[in-house]
């Protein structure tokens, strides 16, 4: 486990080393979050603008809900996609070979190669909008504390989702529509579930389990949550993890190496 994090460190310095040459980047990555941010607020300012609002969820409460979306964008940006839109590149370049040849797993090595400094302007506007809408509904600290629990699974659920999706690209190497299909359906967690019909909620539950992602960190925040729900998150969670792994031992066998 050390050597793990001894290479994970290395990975890390190394690839924000090479991110700083292109400083001017994280201004226009913090401009481009920031705008994006005010869209969404935009869109949630359209129903509560007029005196509407979600089903037993006010103003400052669906506000958490977009903050936790916003996280898991920053999340994504800095550390899923500047990886996992790498595997295609590394089959169709056969460079995949040298990866499977190194002594470390594979799927470690893809996933935490690279460290995308460009994703930190959402991860701290969705930190900045969760506290305000905690501080405007008196929560304590411990909901936040207790908030990072089901947010923790959220993130291994969407990483277990884009490693699956990455790991096609040894049968299907054009993925790029599927992944892009996958970041439509997430836009949903924008809005608390409760905002769409009963068909889309189980869809969004228990199909792409986009719920899991914002709705339930959030009503853990706001301690309303019941633990069932936590459980299952958690559940998903490692199914999820382990189904990855599985899967991607799987497609391996299919793969054809550039040497062979």
């Amino acid at each position: 486990m050390q050597r793990y994090f001894r290479v994970l460190r290395l990975f890390w310095a190394t690839a924000i080393a090479a991110e700083l040459e292109y400083r001017l980047n994280f201004l226009i990555a913090t401009l481009t979050s920031f705008a994006g941010l005010l869209g969404s607020l935009f869109g949630l300012f359209l129903f509560y603008g007029n005196g509407y609002q979600f089903q037993h969820w006010s103003w400052n409460q669906a506000l958490i809900v977009l903050g936790i979306f916003t996280l898991l964008q920053g999340f994504s940006g800095t550390f899923l996609a500047p990886n996992l839109n790498r595997i295609v590149k590394h089959i169709q370049n056969g460079t995949l070979d040298f990866v499977l040849l190194k002594p470390i797993s594979s799927q470690f090595w893809l996933s935490t190669h690279t460290i995308s400094p460009w994703g930190l302007p959402d991860l701290l506007f969705g930190m900045a909008i969760v506290v305000y809408a905690g501080t405007q509904l008196g929560l304590p600290l411990t909901s936040y504390l207790l908030g990072i629990i089901p947010l923790s699974f959220g993130f291994v659920i969407l990483y277990s989702l884009w490693f699956i999706l990455g790991a096609l690209s040894i049968w299907f190497v054009k993925i790029y529509n599927v992944t892009e299909v996958l970041r439509g359906l997430l836009e949903a967690g924008r809005f608390p579930m409760v905002a769409y019909p009963a068909g889309y909620r189980v869809f969004f539950t228990f199909v792409v389990p986009v719920a899991f992602l914002t709705t339930i960190p959030a009503e853990v925040i706001l301690g309303r949550s019941e633990p069932s729900w936590v459980l299952g998150a958690a559940a998903l969670a490692l199914a999820l993890l382990i189904g990855a792994n599985r899967f991607w031992q799987f497609a391996l066998r299919f793969y054809t190496s550039a040497s062979s």
